[in-house]
């Protein structure tokens, strides 16, 4: 007990360290990055040009039918045979950004069709054009609508990130397993890294169930 005891103290800071200087970071940067191509590709696949419509419909149907660690290992272990070198974190923040992007462009495309369209139809009589529509009629509607569904999937990219051990990134779950290699503790060490997840997921959960509860007032 006493043994379990000094490896849990020896291995809350590195892992509190790699929450904080990997999970995190790659995380928010991923969910920005994904969040800007999640509307460019919701916006793309209700528009009128063709082109654009089955570009992101495309994009979508790559990075929803094929799994997020084949992703992963295709971008850092694939991509240097075709000349193209990135380091761990670069293929990371690429991957998840481009598969968050393409779960998230369903939420906002779905929400931004669920608006009355009797409302862009009524904004547009009086003068507004389609981009003033968007930016304040619709948009503000979608967001309130899609918030659910993007709070689920930050939630869920905060989980995948711990994928990134798999090309030999240092979060939180790599940390766990370098230190059960020296230790031969898994049980203990990875026990300790879903409590890390699990901590940080439950504050997002609460935070979501706050902002969802604020909006409703409005």
């Amino acid at each position: 007990m006493e043994r379990i005891w000094v490896i849990s103290q020896q291995a809350v800071l590195p892992m509190t360290k790699a929450l904080l200087q990997v999970t995190v970071p790659l995380t928010l940067l991923s969910f920005s990055a994904g969040f800007i191509l999640a509307a460019w590709a919701a916006l793309a696949r209700i528009s009128n040009r063709l082109i654009l419509k089955q570009t992101a419909a495309a994009y979508v149907w790559l990075f929803r039918g094929t799994p997020l660690l084949v992703q992963l290992f295709v971008c850092f272990f694939g991509l240097p045979s075709v000349g193209i070198q990135l380091d761990v974190w670069s293929a990371a923040l690429i991957t998840f950004s481009l598969n968050t992007g393409a779960y998230a462009s369903e939420s906002i495309r779905s929400a931004i069709l669920a608006v009355p369209k009797g409302q862009f139809e009524a904004a547009t009589s009086l003068g507004m054009n389609r981009w003033q529509v968007m930016r304040w009629i619709i948009a503000p509607q979608a967001l309130k609508i899609a918030l659910p569904p993007l709070s689920n999937n930050f939630i869920s990219l905060v989980k995948d990130t711990s994928l990134a051990a798999s090309i030999t990134l240092v979060d939180v779950f790599m940390t766990a397993q370098r230190i059960a290699a020296r230790t031969y503790e898994p049980l203990l060490l990875y026990s300790l890294a879903a409590a890390y997840y699990l901590i940080v997921c439950t504050a997002l959960n609460y935070l979501q169930t706050h902002l969802e509860k604020k909006l409703t007032v409005y």
